[in-house]
């Protein structure tokens, strides 16, 4: 069983912290017990395969990594959330014997993505010459993961991984929020003229929100080294493609904002 459902973003964590209890923390144990009870007796190959974040681990300085020994350190009610249903993972491995595994990643990026997210909202507010807001001075690094390469990751650790152990997946591609504005900023200038060009004069520097990590990256060597995993696309070419299927897409951008409400 591959377990990817939770609610992931930060900004909803702060303003609404019990969605993110109920669902992360609540849901990843009543998953955990229907298997525990499904399984109960059987044999064969069965697998509880967590999907996680790095956020878990709180906030780098402005040098080193991320790794698997790392001590948790949440900073914010998603976090904490991801963090708790991590240990909870953990301890029905230990304790019961369930066949688990865990991943924690970093930022992704690429199709489909909701809308509320980093690099959709940019794309959203220079479509519609909306301010795009930056969170306190934007030198907040991420590293950026292409939604493809962590499937991919995914797969190898469920089919190939023994229970009970835990793998960092991360692109090795860090750069600050305001990098990331910018870029995206030009690409759209270039993509898409009609829009009126100029993009960055959009920016808008808005107060920091609690909380805010300073800084992401991963080192993603045990899953290079033991399964031979590393990312196949590299983000300048994946992040035009990414603008590109937003602005080929715009109907079902709408469509996910009004069903969201």
């Amino acid at each position: 069983m591959l377990h990817l459902a939770a609610e992931s973003h930060v900004d909803r964590s702060i303003t609404g912290p019990g969605d993110f209890i109920q669902t992360n923390v609540v849901g990843t144990f009543h998953l955990l017990e229907a298997c525990r009870a499904l399984w109960s007796g059987q044999t064969g190959d069965r697998r509880f395969h967590h999907v996680s974040t790095d956020e878990v681990y709180g906030s780098l300085g402005p040098t080193g990594f991320f790794t698997e020994t790392t001590p948790y350190a949440p900073n914010s009610p998603y976090s904490a959330s991801k963090a708790s249903s991590d240990l909870l993972v953990r301890s029905y491995h230990h304790t019961y014997g369930m066949p688990a595994v865990t991943t924690n990643c970093s930022n992704n990026y690429g199709p489909y993505q909701f809308p509320e997210k980093l690099i959709p909202v940019i794309i959203g507010a220079v479509c519609k010459r909306k301010d795009i807001p930056v969170y306190g001075d934007g030198l907040h690094v991420w590293d950026w993961l292409y939604v493809e390469d962590h499937a991919a990751a995914l797969w190898q650790v469920l089919t190939r991984r023994r229970a009970g152990e835990t793998y960092n997946i991360g692109g090795r591609n860090e750069r600050s929020n305001i990098a990331i504005v910018h870029l995206i900023c030009d690409l759209l200038d270039e993509l898409a003229p009609h829009l009126g060009g100029q993009s960055r004069k959009l920016i808008q520097f808005d107060k920091d929100r609690p909380g805010h990590d300073r800084r992401y990256a991963i080192d993603a060597s045990r899953i290079q080294r033991e399964l031979g995993w590393r990312p196949a696309h590299t983000f300048e070419r994946r992040i035009r493609k990414t603008i590109q299927w937003y602005l080929d897409t715009d109907a079902w951008v709408r469509i996910v904002q009004k069903a969201a409400g």
